[in-house]
């Protein structure tokens, strides 16, 4: 027998990793100008504070800091998480609803892992971020779609789904949305939350790109409307402190956060205690306000050159405005195929996400999804030059 003939677990039948970081082995061209990620830009890390507060935590509890630590989290890291969750998320929890995760990427693991078994069924936006669909089929629940449409999931469509099909999960990003960069109404999120009370389904609020709001209102989370317990929140500090720090965090009612805290034990043991200690101490200084300002109004610029270009390209037939976020997404002309146009733009320059990957059901080949954070304006507008150019000669 040879190492080839390995019989490898049928919850990998079907999977081949992340589309997104296939395409990232694409771009070791000299040059190139991608706007397949969704990286934060290299200017909002805030690399020297960091390096300040992390000399702190090490001078004031070192030993404790490099020593192991509870899975449940770093004791400051949950002192700090109470008050930030009231005032950004307007989620009030106790110490023991909070469970520090190694981003918010394990959060949904580690909810599946308590939650999911094979052949269970979880409801998910159509589209929605393909990275926690690959989650749920490691898993092997069935994934379905519901209809969305610009302010969010088809209520209609949503609870005609969890009447018929009976989801153990509601999987959701209702504010600045991956791939779409819509937000949820403030309706349709209160509905949402009652749908979960009344069918008994635990919902996933997924909401790594809160903060990053450019325009309009700020909206409640849908935990904030949640009464019975049934919605599960997650969240990250990747996007406004740093994804290399790998800190996220969940707020769950205890008896659920247990069960995650158990799958958590066997994964990792702990999330790094010096990186949630970095986290606690960037908050308490009071440094995560005015960063996350900062990079709104750098953002905003690039979100609005990139709409701007789209807007001179005429084979986009429409393209979602978003109010704040990563993300832009686009639809081709039909008969396009942004999938099979992908290797072309990449010889030309430029790289996308081709937007069927985010389909639960594939299809709709002719839509892509384009991230802003990671080009300044200049490098956005010659880019979308060099995809216009592929458009055109197709």
């Amino acid at each position: 027998m040879q190492v080839q003939d390995i019989q490898f677990a049928s919850r990998f039948n079907g999977l081949s990793g992340s589309a997104i970081r296939e395409i990232f082995k694409l771009l070791a061209k000299p040059g190139m100008i991608s706007f397949a990620g969704g990286n934060p830009a290299f200017s909002a890390l805030p690399d020297e504070e960091v390096a300040q507060v992390a000399q702190k935590v090490l001078r004031d509890d070192g030993k404790r800091i490099l020593q192991y630590g509870a899975t449940e989290g770093y004791p400051p890291f949950l002192e700090v998480m109470k008050p930030y969750l009231s005032e950004h998320f307007g989620v009030d929890m106790e110490q023991n609803g909070v469970l520090p995760t190694t981003g918010s990427t394990q959060g949904m693991n580690l909810l599946c892992s308590a939650l999911i078994d094979p052949g269970d069924r979880i409801i998910v936006e159509d589209p929605t971020f393909l990275g926690n669909m690959q989650c749920m089929k490691l898993y092997q629940a069935e994934l379905v779609p519901v209809s969305s449409d610009e302010d969010g999931m088809n209520m209609e469509d949503l609870e005609e789904k969890i009447r018929a099909c009976r989801p153990k999960m509601i999987y959701t990003i209702p504010t600045f949305q991956n791939p779409t960069g819509r937000t949820m109404s403030l309706e349709k999120r209160k509905k949402v939350a009652a749908l979960a009370e009344r069918y008994g389904v635990v919902v996933a609020e997924d909401d790594p790109y809160h903060d990053l709001r450019y325009t309009g209102q700020e909206l409640p989370t849908i935990k904030s409307f949640d009464e019975a317990g049934f919605v599960v929140f997650l969240g990250s500090f990747s996007k406004v402190i740093s994804p290399g720090l790998r800190v996220g965090f969940m707020a769950a009612e205890p008896g659920l956060l247990r069960k995650c805290v158990i799958a958590k034990q066997s994964s990792d043991l702990h999330t790094a205690l010096l990186n949630q200690a970095i986290c606690a101490e960037y908050i308490s200084q009071g440094l995560l306000a005015p960063h996350i300002e900062a990079i709104c109004r750098s953002y905003s610029v690039q979100l609005e050159t990139m709409l701007s270009g789209i807007g001179q390209i005429n084979a986009f037939t429409w393209v979602t405005r978003p109010e704040g976020g990563l993300f832009i997404f686009a639809a081709l002309k039909e008969g396009l195929d942004a999938l099979a146009l992908l290797p072309k733009a990449v010889d030309a320059g430029v790289a996308y996400v081709p937007g069927t990957h985010f389909y639960a059901g594939g299809g709709h080949e002719n839509t892509l999804r384009l991230n802003f954070s990671m080009a300044e304006p200049e490098t956005i507008r010659k880019g979308l030059a060099l995809l216009q150019g592929v458009l055109d000669n197709t």
